[in-house]
């Protein structure tokens, strides 16, 4: 299990949600004629909503994303930050990159209308909750030490 965390974190996050996503794609396209359910084909304005929530959850992402680079620090997990970013939208949760990728990606399942996507998003939310995550906080809490522990106790990991 190990050696699967180790190569995983060789994948940039965003792109084990591409993965994930993509699996999810193809495992409704071979299982489309057998499919029990078909909720989201149903559901009419699914589509706007969903790209509601794809705008929200890019734009979410971006601002973290954004924030991280004003402050010179990196987003790459596992090494060592520069700074430790407690303003923007880390004011509101410690990982809106993460929370806004997860946004996006129902907003997609929405305006494709793909089901299998969502059913396998909880396997890319427990890596990051997990393996990522983890991670991330051990090399911060190295980092900055108490700073760190009062920003954990004031924002949520999530929301």
């Amino acid at each position: 299990m190990r050696a699967l965390a180790r190569l995983l974190l060789r994948i940039p996050v965003p792109w084990v949600f591409v993965l994930t996503y993509l699996v999810g794609v193809g495992v409704q396209t071979v299982a489309r004629p057998h499919e029990p359910f078909r909720a989201l084909e149903a559901l009419p304005g699914v589509s706007v909503l969903g790209g509601a929530l794809f705008v929200v959850g890019a734009a979410i992402a971006g601002w973290g994303l954004v924030t991280f680079r004003r402050a010179s620090t990196t987003t790459v997990p596992g090494q060592v930050s520069s700074q430790l970013v407690t303003w923007g939208p880390y004011r509101f949760t410690r990982n809106p990159m993460y929370v806004g990728l997860i946004i996006a990606y129902f907003g997609e399942a929405g305006i494709l209308r793909q089901t299998w996507p969502i059913l396998l998003l909880p396997l890319t939310i427990a890596y990051v909750n997990w393996v990522v995550i983890p991670l991330e906080e051990a090399r911060l809490l190295e980092a900055f030490g108490a700073a760190y522990q009062r920003y954990q106790s004031r924002v949520r990991r999530w929301l």
